[in-house]
């Protein structure tokens, strides 16, 4: 297993704790952006940078991934991809997509975007990530790799 990170949009917040967690568990962890970034000094931790465009880094980590590997992202048409290809998505507040839930959460998403794109006035974003959203995260997170580890 590896662990894949959208990084594009990841917060600061979320990439320390995947940082902390490659290299507890000593799991090879990639990083891909279309701008370069810092990363810790360390053999489990690696960055890929793609050309700049729209969905490059996705589709940099839909060709990449293996069965069972860990994608964690925000994009949910590319946790969709992910899941179809024997993967696993992990959203920023720590939500695992699965194939029992991805498809709703795709037509919400879908709808949503045609609400927009109609001209329905929608209030902002997601609000900003809180503690338990942080929380919630990092324990999922050392969950999947625990139930990893296991197998």
């Amino acid at each position: 297993m590896k662990i894949w990170v959208d990084a594009d949009a990841c917060p600061v917040v979320i990439k320390e704790i995947l940082f902390r967690a490659a290299e507890r568990m000593k799991i090879d962890t990639i990083l891909v952006a279309n701008h370069a970034m810092r990363i810790p000094p360390s053999k489990y931790i690696s960055r890929v940078q793609v050309s700049s465009g729209f969905d490059v880094a996705d589709d940099e980590i839909v060709k990449r991934i293996e069965k069972g590997d860990l994608v964690i992202t925000g994009d949910i048409p590319l946790a969709s991809e992910v899941i179809d290809n024997g993967g696993q998505a992990l959203n920023l507040r720590g939500e695992l997509y699965t194939t029992e839930n991805i498809r709703s959460i795709l037509n919400v998403r879908d709808f949503m975007d045609t609400m927009r794109s109609s001209g329905v006035e929608m209030s902002g974003g997601p609000p900003p990530l809180s503690q338990t959203d942080r929380q919630n995260f990092a324990n999922n997170l050392d969950r999947i790799l625990a139930q990893n580890k296991a197998n």
